[in-house]
């Protein structure tokens, strides 16, 4: 599987279920850097299957657009896949709509950097009474 796209894509699927091992052994390059909202470093998809488990009961990606855009080299291509999250707070309250745009560094066929934003961090302050939706 050389497409970038498909290879983020088929990335998102299998951590989604979650298989944060077969994410990794098919799709991440050694040393890979995983960065999600509010600057958490990772570097395993299991620390962000993981992290996901602590923030939601579950949690799905409904895939948007993907754009792709040539890297530094012909061997890197920059891939941003946007949509919207959908799941379940661990209070039971079920949510969806919450955007979501994540940034890929895919070099020679394997993933070796993702970075993560979404609402979820305004959405959870709006649901403590912190903030105004």
């Amino acid at each position: 599987m050389n497409d970038p796209v498909k290879i983020v894509e088929d990335y998102l699927r299998i951590h989604m279920i979650p298989d944060p091992e077969t994410a990794r052994k098919l799709h991440c390059a050694p040393g890979m850097e995983i960065r999600f909202t509010g600057n958490r470093l990772m570097h395993d998809p299991a620390e962000a299957t993981a992290f996901n488990k602590g923030r939601y009961k579950w949690v799905k990606k409904k895939f948007g657009p993907t754009h792709v855009v040539a890297g530094g080299d012909d061997e890197e291509t920059i891939v941003y896949q946007t949509g919207t999250l959908y799941g379940e707070w661990p209070d039971g309250t079920l949510f969806e709509g919450n955007r979501y745009v994540d940034r890929y560094v895919v070099r020679r066929g394997k993933i070796v950097k993702m970075e993560v934003w979404n609402d979820s961090a305004e959405w959870l302050l709006v649901r403590a009474g912190l903030a105004k939706p």
